[in-house]
């Protein structure tokens, strides 16, 4: 089962392919509450928990503009990586927390109100793999991101926000086949009715990157009744304020000022 949603995505370059072998490659589905893949530098991925300290927000001038989608209200923050490459926006009320120094990139998650993780984002990234094995897929939203592409990554064409789920059970919740996630891919949008496993990471310098989340009903506030099948919540939160403020936060995410000082800073706006 299929719906479709947006324009497909660019060419695919020969090293950003869907994934490989494990369901659904529920390692590439980087959130706080999952696996890392290994950053390029070989070393080991950490855990779930943090490792360090948390960045102390300061209040400076915004490293940069909110998206052309959904323009955030004039209470939201922008966070801005170490090294000044990349930027994102995120509503007052979030939190970003950077345990600094576990990975040879970035490593910060994005916390709501209620202090529950919403998205990751991970750079410094190996992104090689390949589609072994197709399922049933749903496309619940998609959106081209052409600032990733003009800022570096656009080798194998326009990276594109997505929120989509792959496998057909009707459990209430996921299953080792069936999970849904929302990202940036490189993907390009399949035509048919089976889609190789979900590949959430995008070409960035000096390798790949990631921003996005691995949807939980548990974690992810969703309308409707508990024991509705998993697949039919997903496509309920994509209808939520929630789900609108952590899409907006992740198609923000731009190219940023490589003049910012080499810490994970955040600002008000």
């Amino acid at each position: 089962m299929r719906k479709a949603a947006g324009s497909p995505g660019g060419a695919l370059d020969a090293k950003v392919r869907a994934t490989a072998g494990t369901a659904l490659g529920l390692a590439l589905l980087l959130t706080s509450c999952g696996l890392l893949p290994a950053p390029s530098d070989g070393t080991a991925p950490p855990g779930s928990q943090s490792q360090g300290s948390t960045a102390t927000p300061s209040t400076t001038t915004p490293a940069g503009s909110p998206s052309e989608e959904g323009t955030p209200s004039s209470g939201w923050k922008t966070f801005t990586t170490r090294d000044g490459a990349l930027a994102f926006d995120y509503p007052a009320g979030w939190t970003v927390k950077d345990p600094g120094g576990a990975l040879g990139g970035d490593f910060v998650d994005v916390l709501n109100a209620e202090g529950k993780a919403m998205a990751g984002l991970r750079t410094n990234i190996v992104t090689g793999a390949e589609c072994v094995g197709k399922s049933p897929y749903q496309v619940y939203d998609s959106e081209p991101m052409v600032a990733l592409a003009e800022g570096g990554g656009a080798d194998g064409g326009v990276p594109r926000y997505v929120f989509e789920s792959r496998g057909d059970d009707a459990d209430a919740v996921a299953t080792r086949s069936t999970i849904a996630a929302y990202g940036i891919t490189m993907v390009p949008e399949e035509s048919g009715d089976l889609a190789c496993p979900m590949f959430h990471l995008f070409l960035w310098p000096p390798s790949g990157a990631f921003f996005g989340g691995t949807y939980n009903p548990e974690n992810n506030a969703t309308p409707g009744d508990p024991a509705l099948p998993y697949l039919e919540k997903a496509r309920l939160y994509a209808s939520t304020p929630e789900y609108q403020d952590v899409r907006t936060m992740i198609t923000s995410l731009r190219p940023g000022s490589t003049s910012i000082p080499s810490a994970g800073t955040t600002s008000g706006k």
